[in-house]
């Protein structure tokens, strides 16, 4: 999983790809490689395709490092932005005449995005609230039990779950498109 970095490494990063440092990609792509390639394949569920995503959201950096602006966010979430942003290119322009309609070509590529972000939002959210997501989605098991597990207050499982299910429902909301967010708040 991809890790958060501090502001002064993501600057140093940034400074490091304009002076072309081959290295640097090298670190960059070994850190935030495998948060790329799970947004891309989560939009696009194609092998090939998700390749090529990946390795586009890592040769723009490295042709474009200024790009990244680190006044406006950390590295991880321009990587993930970027991929997210390039998964979806790729495919509303997969989707061709026999893929249906205009509203089914927009309801799948609106179901991808919103499945990819919910992706990220889980591997961004602290540890705390995606561990108690995880053992009550994937292992069953309640808030009790949960709270036993990670030994905590009853009440503290709740408010992790409670907080950690405010976050993932916020995938539901997000838009990449501006028309489609026009459309939502009409």
């Amino acid at each position: 999983m991809a890790h958060e970095t501090p502001p002064h490494w993501d600057r140093s990063m940034r400074d490091r790809l304009q002076r072309g440092e081959a290295a640097a990609l090298a670190e960059l792509y070994d850190r935030f490689a495998s948060l790329a390639y799970g947004i891309a394949q989560r939009v696009l569920d194609d092998e090939e395709d998700t390749g090529r995503v990946t390795r586009e959201v890592f040769s723009r950096i490295w042709e474009s490092p200024r790009d990244f602006d680190p006044d406006r966010g950390p590295m991880r979430t321009w990587i993930a932005a970027e991929a997210h942003r390039l998964a979806v290119e790729r495919l509303r322009l997969r989707t061709g005449p026999d893929s249906g309609t205009p509203a089914e070509q927009a309801e799948q590529v609106r179901a991808a995005s919103t499945a990819a972000r919910a992706d990220y939002i889980v591997t961004a959210m602290p540890a705390p609230l995606r561990d108690a997501l995880e053992l009550t989605r994937f292992q069953r098991q309640d808030y009790r039990q949960m709270a036993d597990r990670l030994g905590i207050t009853e009440a503290e499982a709740r408010r992790r779950l409670r907080l950690g299910l405010q976050l993932l429902s916020s995938a539901a909301r997000y838009t990449s498109d501006p028309e489609d967010a026009a459309q939502e708040d009409a």
